[in-house]
């Protein structure tokens, strides 16, 4: 008899041959460990995180667990958490400078980048030149 939750959820192996655990629920690893989990944005890419959405309208009222998805996923705000080693390194395509720098709020495009989710929260990796615009208040800013 074929176990079916094994078959559905084949165990992973690593390169090295072993089985690995499980991925830690969010409950498991504690605040500190967490930011060691972010990943190290490769050459010209940037790591950012995307601000939380409010739970209510400016009205006061609640807004749907979908809505509030649907705002994060759309939302043209994301916060620079790590930048890459390459990046805004092209003189020709950068003449002044890097256009940010980590712990901006950065305006781009709604659906740029690679999106991730660790632990529940997600981020995006996103190209250097995906940077739109600097801003230092980040609230009511939405997508038009």
């Amino acid at each position: 008899m074929i176990d079916i939750v094994s078959a559905a959820q084949p165990a992973l192996v690593g390169l090295n041959g072993k089985t690995l655990k499980p991925e830690p629920t969010e409950l498991e690893v504690p605040i500190e460990d967490r930011a060691k989990m972010l990943p190290n944005p490769s050459g010209y890419r940037i790591l950012c995180g995307i601000p939380e959405v409010e739970d209510q309208t400016g009205g006061g009222i609640f807004k749907a667990d979908t809505t509030k998805q649907f705002e994060e996923l759309t939302t043209p705000v994301l916060f620079v958490i790590k930048i890459g080693l390459d990046a805004f390194k092209d003189k020709k395509r950068f003449p002044n400078g890097p256009w940010c720098k980590e712990g901006d709020f950065i305006l781009t495009r709604p659906h740029a980048g690679s999106r991730v989710k660790i632990h529940g929260r997600e981020f995006r990796i996103i190209n250097d030149d995906s940077v739109e615009a600097v801003v230092e208040d980040p609230r009511g800013i939405s997508r038009a």
